[in-house]
């Protein structure tokens, strides 16, 4: 099959694409809160002999809350376990509580995120540049192991690009369409494993995939466009009535390389402009419909980016929060400690077998819709 055939394109698109982007993602939600640095004043001794003994009796109180305070503070909850953190957690009885992560440098903070990011980009590369090798030598995938893998490629190029972006336009950009199908199924099941989490919990890292997609949905219509031929431009929507005599002309050459991209977003922008037959006074209408169509084209990228944090993220705090349950019912008595923990262990249970199939589930969703709106985005007449 041409697409699988040509593993060397793919296999270098990992390797110069996703590393890249999984540092370009890190960066973006890298920049956490550094580790607060608490400064303590200190309070001159008063001259008055008499108030010695309040002050001291003071102090003492302030730093017993001071102690229940910070015991109060570090006592478990979802919300540590699911957010972008500057250490790794471990078990809350057993030391270290707590990896720390390195200081920040020159002010840039590596966190927890940045690193399961980087981890899910080895991750792909590790296991699909070897498949690719093997399919260029002709070798076919054997095994559960490979096959699982490789029908991972066959599902998104026959199920999300072809149908989408069509036969013509689907092979070119189906190595992208699995970058980011792979990148972000990886990050999605990395928060499935025990003491690591889920990168596309935070806004941050969907944010920044939504953003690449938008370059990705915009840059391949302005090429696509500013390639086709003069009698292809897209300002007519496909119309015939619009035409003008243009058929005749399909000898004509594309526009060179140098002035493509300048034709192709005038082409591109032309497309957004409503070709509806009004008389001279449903200008601004035109003018608003034409506001609007390019307001939905960012509000796509936001709603892509919000939908897979929401998913991931929502889900990922419903299992800590029932996991939760047992280290709070520590202290009752035994029958009742032992009742919550079966129950929240049947509950993880469950509710896993349910994130695992939402991690597929909104992978698919992303890529599915990333690539929808670029076919769109290149074919706007339909």
């Amino acid at each position: 099959m041409r697409a699988l055939a040509s593993p060397v394109r793919s296999a270098c698109l990992f390797i110069a694409v996703i590393a890249p982007v999984a540092f370009l993602l890190a960066a973006l939600a890298g920049f956490a809160q550094a580790p607060k640095h608490a400064a303590e004043e200190k309070h001159a001794a008063p001259d008055d002999k008499q108030h010695g003994d309040d002050k001291q009796h003071g102090d003492d109180k302030k730093h017993d809350d001071d102690k229940h305070d910070g015991d109060k503070k570090h006592e478990p909850s979802a919300m540590e376990h699911v957010l972008d953190t500057t250490h790794w957690h471990a078990f809350s009885s057993i030391p270290p509580h707590e990896i720390p992560l390195p200081p920040p440098i020159f002010g840039f903070q590596i966190t927890k995120f940045m690193e399961l990011e980087v981890l899910a980009a080895l991750l792909v590369m590790v296991i699909y540049i070897p498949l690719g090798q093997s399919i260029k030598s002709g070798k076919p995938a054997c095994g559960w192991f490979w096959n699982a893998f490789e029908v991972l490629l066959t599902f998104v190029r026959d199920q999300i690009a072809k149908p989408t972006l069509g036969e013509k336009h689907a092979d070119t950009f189906v190595p992208f369409l699995w970058t980011l199908f792979l990148f972000i199924l990886f990050n999605n099941l990395l928060g499935m494993l025990p003491f690591m989490g889920s990168p596309t919990a935070s806004i941050m890292v969907t944010g920044a995939l939504a953003l690449i997609v938008f370059f990705a949905i915009h840059g391949a219509a302005i090429v696509t466009m500013g390639a086709a031929p003069a009698h292809e431009g897209h300002g007519d929507h496909g119309h015939g009535e619009h035409d003008h005599g243009h058929s005749d002309q399909s000898h004509v050459n594309t526009v060179d390389a140098g002035s493509g991209l300048i034709v192709g977003a005038w082409r591109y922008l032309q497309s957004y402009w409503p070709h509806i037959d009004l008389p001279a006074w449903g200008l601004p209408i035109k003018m608003l419909v034409f506001y609007l169509e390019l307001q939905g084209a960012l509000i796509r990228n936001i709603v892509l980016a919000i939908r897979l944090f929401a998913n991931m993220f929502a889900g990922h705090m419903v299992l800590a929060t029932i996991l939760l349950f047992i280290q709070m019912a520590a202290n009752v008595n035994v029958f009742l400690w032992g009742t919550i923990t079966i129950s929240s262990v049947l509950g993880i249970v469950a509710l896993s077998l349910l994130e695992l199939f939402i991690a597929f589930l909104q992978a698919y969703i992303f890529t599915f819709l990333a690539s929808l709106f670029m076919g769109m985005a290149m074919t706007p007449q339909h």
